[in-house]
């Protein structure tokens, strides 16, 4: 939450709002101003007047379009992190032809992506505004340039748990289910949010084409996450691609969730499969990290590994502990190299990390897991 003032009261987190079009900063406004921890500092039409706004006040954090007249989002955003540093989400209706220019804004040193809310129906508004909200909060408190913010906590209404998707084994039937496990190939399992596409980048561009099976969770809207994809498919040895349902879990391959579906781990026999599946939010997200470790510690237990990586709020951390519980390997990133620290912290209270790493030492330590598990096969 925010610093406190000398008042008592909370201080908000103040918004600059940047887009070209007046219905759209109307509508950010009326869902940013209605959240109690935030408020609209101002609105710009075009970066130049955004300029003009913040040389009177910085904001906490700025929500910038791509397309935008006088200059481009993109440009924009490159000439602020090199001049003057604010945490900037990007806020796009770019369709699946743009989507690889939100990638590079996310490299350029924007914290997240979330898409332009939609109001056709009251569900939509209500999943935009809470992505929205969540998104301006994260980015206020990620972790920028050395500078550490302590990742604020979600006050907000009761939410689902992974039992909206995936029932839960009673602890006779999972104890059962542990003692009669076969031994598998290995299968590593990874959930991020915030900072996330970068620590991904980080990981998977450190591992070999032979790395086993990897499934990956990343909170990012529909259709972005099949460029995210496609652009880690270009830099890294292991072939990385949006799951679809039915794809093999096997060595060599990535699936990362697509945005707005949940991703279920399937089992049958000794091979791996993934279900891409509709539901409700979990844990405030589409898809859910821990519906996805839900799936693992059901479907794989003891031939897993489950690693939490940097992001806001609790999703995963209910997730990682059942993986532990069933047997599996499990990792969540240390503080110091978390942009938020909210779901690795959540992990780690929860008992659910049975060890916590640094992000430059993941990609050593499915590495050495990967060779204690390959090697209990042979």
């Amino acid at each position: 939450m925010p610093e406190a003032s000398q008042s008592g009261s909370h201080r908000k987190i103040r918004v600059l709002i940047v887009d070209d079009s007046a219905s759209v900063r109307m509508t950010l406004s009326e869902i940013i101003g209605s959240d109690p921890d935030l408020e609209v500092m101002a609105t710009a039409a075009d970066p130049y007047v955004a300029v003009e706004r913040i040389r009177q006040e910085v904001p906490d954090v700025m929500f910038l379009d791509i397309e935008l007249p006088r200059m481009d989002g993109l440009t924009f955003l490159r000439k602020i992190m090199s001049q003057r540093p604010i945490p900037v989400v990007i806020c796009s209706s770019l369709a699946e032809a743009g989507s690889d220019t939100l990638m590079q804004a996310l490299e350029a040193g924007a914290v997240d992506v979330v898409t332009k809310p939609r109001v056709d129906t009251a569900e939509f508004l209500k999943e935009s505004r809470m992505r929205i909200c969540d998104a301006a909060k994260a980015a206020a408190h990620a972790k920028f340039r050395g500078v550490h913010k302590p990742a604020p906590r979600l006050t907000v209404e009761a939410k689902l748990n992974a039992d909206a998707i995936i029932p839960p084994h009673s602890e006779a039937r999972a104890a059962s289910q542990r003692a009669k496990m076969p031994v598998t190939e290995p299968i590593i399992c990874i959930g991020a949010s915030t900072g996330g596409t970068e620590a991904l980048r980080e990981v998977l561009e450190a591992l070999p084409a032979t790395t086993p099976g990897i499934i990956i969770v990343q909170h990012m809207p529909e259709k972005f996450t099949n460029a995210f994809a496609r652009r880690l498919n270009g830099i890294c040895a292991m072939e990385i691609k949006e799951a679809e349902d039915g794809d093999v879990v096997q060595a060599g391959r990535v699936l990362i969730a697509p945005g707005n579906l949940h991703m279920l781990l399937h089992r049958a026999g000794s091979r791996y499969t993934v279900n891409i599946v509709e539901g409700p939010h979990v844990s405030r997200h589409r898809p859910s990290v821990d519906v996805m470790f839900r799936s693992a510690s059901q479907a794989a237990g003891k031939n897993a590994m489950g690693i939490i990586l940097t992001g806001m709020g609790d999703d995963g951390a209910r997730g990682l502990l059942e993986m532990r519980q069933a047997g599996s390997y499990t990792v969540a990133q240390d503080e110091e190299s978390s942009v938020v620290f909210g779901m690795p912290k959540e992990a780690i209270q929860r008992g659910a990390a049975a060890k916590v790493v640094a992000l430059n030492r993941v990609a050593n330590e499915i590495n050495t897991y990967v060779r204690t598990a390959l090697g209990a096969i042979k």
